[in-house]
């Protein structure tokens, strides 16, 4: 029995597969329409979701399964004051899979230990998503046919963007992958993501000028600055409108730049550049859904 708790535990080889997976999925939906018939997904959810939760939801209705779980903490016995250790025991006793979202990082790690079903984390604090990084690299992968050779920029919140942090871990095991990182000097890549760059000698500069930058990204992958994980309101309303993208900021950018969010947006990209064919966030969305069905039958280990 086997979870995924962190994108670093899946080797390139591992991903590959899961991808292959996913566009077979997009290709043949029919195929997999009842392979986990009589199985059951809980989403364990004790952080609000719109995306991620109804994306497993979809992928589990579509593969033929069936969902049962809650989608905040209050409406759990969390409330009452129950371990995620015991919450984990108590939902193998109903499932076949979780998928759990926690605030707390590691608290997925805790499930997984505790549960005697495959658990998948749906993202836990500021620290891990790694469904998330399996969809954007499924919309990479349709888009530029590839992870090689590369140059990917991260802009907005890299202190405490999950999704980039996982991201990064994903594709720095690719060759000549280069990273420019765009945020505020605030909200600059945690130490231990630049130290582990700079041991592996992965290529990455840092700056705070997006515009500048713009002409040489093959990929744009924006972030909100997250109310959520600010204690400051007042440092949160200084930086929240760091870097909003505009159609006038795209006038240097490479006609095939694909522009990715893993949403929801706040107002970082302008509603004007949705119909502009470089955005690529509602495919992500989209993607999400096929990514997840792959995975759920590598853990339940359905062919």
């Amino acid at each position: 029995m086997r979870s995924l708790i962190d994108i670093a535990q899946l080797s390139i080889s591992e991903i590959d597969a899961l991808l292959e997976k996913a566009n077979d999925i997009i290709d043949n939906p029919s195929k997999y329409a009842e392979k986990c018939k009589g199985k059951k997904l809980a989403t364990l959810f004790f952080e609000p979701s719109t995306r991620t939760r109804l994306s497993f939801e979809a992928a589990m209705y579509e593969l033929g399964g069936n969902v049962l779980g809650f989608s905040e903490a209050q409406s759990s016995s969390s409330a009452k004051g129950e371990s995620v250790a015991d919450t984990a025991k108590t939902v193998s006793c109903y499932a076949d899979i979780i998928a759990m979202r926690h605030p707390k990082e590691g608290a997925p790690l805790v499930a997984s230990l505790n549960a005697s079903i495959p658990v998948i984390n749906a993202g836990d604090g500021g620290h891990n998503h790694p469904t998330q990084t399996l969809t954007d690299l499924l919309t990479i992968k349709r888009e530029k046919g590839g992870f090689e050779n590369i140059t990917v920029g991260f802009c907005g919140d890299l202190k405490f963007g999950r999704t980039v942090h996982s991201l990064i871990t994903a594709l720095r095991r690719y060759n000549n992958v280069k990273f420019i990182f765009i945020s505020p000097n605030e909200l600059k890549i945690p130490e231990y993501v630049r130290e582990s760059l700079k041991s592996d000698k992965v290529d990455f500069v840092e700056t705070t000028d997006l515009e500048a930058v713009m002409g040489t990204l093959d990929v744009l992958y924006m972030t909100r600055v997250q109310r959520e994980r600010f204690f400051n309101e007042e440092e949160y309303l200084r930086l929240k409108d760091s870097y909003i993208l505009t159609p006038e900021k795209l006038e240097n950018a490479k006609s095939d730049l694909s522009i990715m969010h893993p949403l929801p947006r706040v107002n970082e990209i302008s509603v004007a550049i949705d119909s502009d064919p470089r955005a690529c966030y509602f495919k992500q969305v989209l993607n999400g859904k096929y990514v997840r069905m792959a995975l759920i039958l590598m853990l339940l280990e359905v062919e």
